[in-house]
């Protein structure tokens, strides 16, 4: 009997209308466009601008553009995972919301938190489920509202962040393709470097919080840089030196989308031609959790059965990897 792997078998996403271009940031906040471009590689981003919607209406988009693609029962769903860094709601689930409204009745769900690492530590989470035997279907679905917790006051920040969502299903593979290994890592040092300092248990919100602005993003940008580059170049280069495979190996990175110069780092360190690296970050910014799936869908059609994709992420934490997967299906 052939051993059960977890393949990704469809994808989808969601992008919101709204453009934040570098012009118009230009107009918010100390910077430029040649500033910007040359040193994240962004153009413009997404931004959620619909009121009183949040990470649940970017995840229900996504899932839904999945679902419609496959023509998939959302009966049929076990497990619905949302990974993700701005949930609804501090409590309540989010995917167990997102699961309802998809109508994915008979699934279980939760939310997963890694920072950007979010939708790659999914990955790992999701293909146990399938592993084990005792589930068909997992939707893990990335999935961000980073423009509610971002200062635009601050430009450190408000240049790189943007709103998005993507979705992976997995299923069952007895061909030995999907999900090969994975090299996860993390480490609390990054606490200090990358973080939201009130909301939580800590340091709960009050008048002096808000007034402080102490509930958006704040990043110490040259360490956080520095643990980016070392970290997640290390991860691919660690997860092609334990599967015995060279650069020649792979046909595509699939890199986190937080700085072009992290991710051309990461494929330097690994050996890769620039054609096989995947980027969209000119299009999206940084959308933490979404970037991973959005890259699956924006370049989906390209991705053969049987190609060699390499996942690399770094996120505030700090937490990193690399996963090792290959290609299930010709789109």
């Amino acid at each position: 009997m052939s051993k059960i792997t977890a393949a990704i078998t469809a994808v989808g996403a969601f992008a919101p209308e709204y453009v934040l271009t570098n012009q118009i940031l230009e107009t918010m906040v100390d910077t430029n466009d040649e500033w910007i471009t040359t040193r994240t590689g962004i153009k413009e981003r997404r931004i959620l601008k619909e009121e009183e919607q949040g990470t649940s209406f970017l995840a229900i988009k996504a899932a839904e553009d999945l679902i419609n693609k496959k023509n998939l029962d959302p009966k049929e769903i076990d497990m619905v995972i949302v990974a993700t860094a701005t949930p609804d709601l501090p409590v309540a689930s989010t995917a167990a919301y997102v699961a309802s409204q998809i109508g994915a009745t008979n699934a279980f769900s939760y939310d997963l938190q890694a920072a950007c690492s979010s939708f790659l530590y999914g990955m790992s989470t999701a293909s146990r489920y399938i592993e084990s035997g005792r589930y068909k279907k997992v939707l893990l679905i990335g999935a961000d509202k980073m423009s509610s917790i971002i200062d635009y006051t601050d430009r450190a920040t408000c240049i790189i962040f943007g709103d998005g969502g993507g979705a992976a299903l997995f299923e069952p593979n007895e061909e030995n393709l999907g999900l090969q290994d994975e090299y996860l890592r993390s480490d609390g040092i990054g606490r200090e470097f990358l973080k939201i300092e009130a909301g939580g248990s800590i340091l709960p919100p009050s008048e002096e919080t808000i007034k402080n602005r102490q509930h958006f993003v704040k990043q110490d940008g040259k360490t956080v840089f520095k643990y980016a580059v070392s970290n997640m170049a290390g991860a691919g280069e660690e997860i092609l030196k334990r599967n015995n495979l060279t650069g020649d190996d792979v046909n595509w990175l699939i890199a986190h989308q937080a700085n072009k110069r992290i991710i051309d780092a990461t494929a330097k360190r690994m050996g890769l031609n620039e054609d096989k690296v995947l980027v969209n970050i000119h299009k999206y910014g940084n959308t933490t959790s979404a970037t991973l799936p959005l890259l699956l869908s924006d370049f989906e059609k390209q991705l053969k059965k049987g190609d060699n994709l390499i996942f690399a992420s770094f996120g505030g934490g700090f937490t990193w990897g690399a996963i090792y997967l290959k290609w299930a299906y010709n789109s």
